[in-house]
């Protein structure tokens, strides 16, 4: 029995499948990014991306990633976890 076609077949759909597992998640300007788009960072919810956009709203944009951390309730540690993920541009 040929059986190659099949298992060529299912090699090409487990690696396709396999390179959207393992696609980078987007930037998010932490300058520019909405409530709801804050709210999908890691350890972020609603309340602290509400206090973010306070943050911003009162202080201006932020310089750095890092200055995240000047969020009352936001540590260094949720800064760090979404290193990655954070810009400022």
């Amino acid at each position: 029995m040929k059986r190659t076609p099949i298992m060529a077949m299912m090699v090409l759909l487990f690696s396709l499948f396999a390179g959207f597992a393992h696609a980078e998640p987007a930037a998010i300007n932490i300058n520019t990014a909405n409530i709801e788009t804050l709210a999908n960072l890691d350890g972020i919810g609603q309340s602290k991306a509400e206090a973010i956009v306070a943050y911003r709203d009162a202080n201006g944009p932020f310089q750095s990633s890092e200055d995240l951390a000047n969020v009352k309730g936001i540590g260094e540690r949720t800064v760090a976890k979404n290193a990655e993920r954070l810009t400022v541009e």
